[in-house]
């Protein structure tokens, strides 16, 4: 058995944010001069969630190397330096496919397959295979919570592992403790039977983290101890933070938990955790005073998780650059409707499938374009800028895609099989990442400052080669080619304040402590945006 582990389970309900706290903790243990390598288990029954709605899941977060994942990947990547693989997110799907093809490829020996020992042994498999080269610690979050029939045999699994090797594991259970305004009174009733519930599939943890909307008493922490067998300074309070999510790694520290993990994980020597660069960006955090406006274009604005990494890209370029974002909902179907286009600073347009609110984003890249307000497109981003130019500028007025109109007579983006040399990229979708050869001389060179790029894609429809030409002529610059086939992964317009596309998805890309170099610029064009209507309101006056 390769390192230590740490399994971390929820219980009460979901959405706790057990993403957030082993983002945390493998920041916390990275801080130590540890290698860590960070797992998600997921129960349900989805392959994976490349065809799950956002309304229920969020967004689909990519991998590298082309895994469609959970978002809770997207913590791990952002709050630590660790690298992040399709192997890193194992569902309870692919589990059970994998043993059924092996039961009927005769690997059982004709054996009884059960889900003890068969489907959990393939779990502890997952849970080895998926761990980086050199990895001193592996955090494992269970998805779902203690309690739910399908979690039962990844808590089975863990449970076998802590039983092989006592010294190696480390159980963490983070459970939601409730304040009822009515009484003016804080609940541990609901903790206490979580972990009742954990202790009945024969884990006790080691380590209770309690999740509430304010920081507890004492004597609740007490009881919890109580009840669930854990020393009182192995409880701990996580309420809800103020300001940012950087507040979760320093209130963790503050309360020792990396000693505590030291002590159970017998690591030697216990190095103590430091908490410097979330500090530091929290002071960042505290002291923005500047704003800026960014529209959001899209079609699930109504369930934020939908845009999580872009979110937090566009927060990490301002916080570096001491500029509060204020992000604007613009609903691109109820532009369609005929619901005015919001006057802000900046607008992004997002990504998404399906021809629902597609006309509406046409609308937001022509009115940024002919009034000089910076716009980022991102992967259906830019095929809308590219379209609305086709129509606008070339009067190519049926421009349109083969996504959204599949009898179009002017297919200015097709579908990755329509498309002229792409035969070598395999299958229906581009997923994960690819180079990208910049243009020198263009603003996309000035933000990269390099000649070559790798990014993250998504993606199954490309701008139609047979325009680039047509479309260059007229103004649109394409900046970024795929260095083989030379597909189109970024566009501008050089004469606009700020005006770029790009195919790829660079928010994946984008830490707290690293912004991205677009999201960067793209903040920076806002401001200078934001000045400039502000000196001209002044003159006016």
């Amino acid at each position: 058995m390769q390192g230590r582990f740490i399994f971390i389970t929820g219980g009460v309900l979901s959405s706790l944010g057990k993403g957030v706290i082993a983002a945390s903790i493998s920041s916390i243990i990275e801080s130590m001069g540890l290698n860590v390598s960070i797992i998600k288990l997921d129960p349900y029954l989805n392959v994976d969630p490349g065809t799950m709605s956002p309304y229920q899941h969020g967004e689909v977060y990519v991998t590298e190397d082309g895994g469609e994942t959970d978002l809770d990947l997207g913590h791990y990547e952002r709050y630590t330096r660790c690298k992040i693989s399709k192997k890193s997110n194992a569902t309870a799907g692919q589990i059970l496919d994998y043993v059924l093809q092996k039961e009927r490829k005769g690997d059982y020996l004709g054996s009884t397959v059960q889900v003890i020992p068969h489907v959990t042994d393939e779990i502890k498999r997952r849970i080895q295979i998926a761990q980086q080269p050199g990895t001193d610690i592996t955090v494992i979050e269970v998805g779902g919570t203690v309690g739910d029939i399908e979690s039962l045999p990844f808590l089975e699994a863990i449970r076998q592992m802590r039983c092989d090797h006592p010294q190696h594991c480390c159980n963490i259970h983070l459970a939601y403790v409730p304040f009822l305004k009515s009484s003016g009174e804080t609940k541990t009733k609901p903790a206490q039977h979580s972990l009742v519930a954990l202790r009945q599939v024969g884990i006790i943890p080691d380590i209770v983290i309690c999740r509430s909307e304010h920081p507890l008493p004492f004597e609740s922490l007490k009881k919890i101890s109580l009840f669930g067998n854990v020393p009182i300074h192995a409880v701990m309070d996580q309420p809800d933070v103020e300001r940012a999510l950087f507040e979760v790694p320093i209130h963790l520290k503050k309360q020792k938990i990396d000693l505590l993990l030291s002590q159970i994980l017998k690591l030697s020597p216990p190095n103590p955790a430091n908490a410097s660069i979330w500090e530091s960006l929290l002071k960042k955090e505290i002291e923005l005073r500047t704003e800026v406006q960014i529209g959001v274009v899209g079609k699930y604005l109504e369930h934020k998780d939908a845009y999580k990494s872009v979110f937090e890209a566009l927060h990490h370029a301002g916080l570096n650059q001491g500029v509060k974002v204020r992000l604007i909902e613009i609903d691109a179907e109820k532009l369609e409707n005929g619901e005015e286009i919001s006057e802000v600073d900046a607008y992004i347009i997002m990504g998404g499938f399906g021809p629902r609110g597609f006309e509406g984003k046409i609308q937001v890249a022509a009115h940024a374009r002919t009034r000089l307000i910076p716009c980022f497109g991102i992967c259906l981003g830019l095929q809308v800028m590219t379209i609305e130019y086709a129509r606008t500028v070339l009067g190519l007025k049926t421009a349109h895609s083969t996504e959204m109109a599949p009898d179009t007579d002017c297919p200015v983006v097709l579908s990755l099989s329509e498309c002229k040399n792409v035969t070598q990229l395999g299958g229906t979708m581009r997923l994960g990442s690819y180079p990208c050869l910049v243009e020198k001389k263009t603003r996309c060179h000035e933000i990269y400052k390099k000649d070559l790029i790798q990014e993250r894609h998504r993606h199954r429809y490309e701008v139609n080669q047979d325009y680039i030409d047509s479309l260059e002529s007229a103004g649109l610059k394409i900046s970024g080619r795929h260095p083989e086939t030379g597909l189109t992964e970024m566009v501008e317009i050089t004469d606009h304040p700020w005006y770029i596309g790009v195919q790829f998805h660079p928010e994946f890309q984008s830490k707290a402590f690293a912004p991205h170099p677009l999201f960067f610029s793209f903040i920076q064009a806002a401001l200078e945006q934001s000045k400039s209507k502000i000196e001209c309101g002044a003159t006016a006056t």
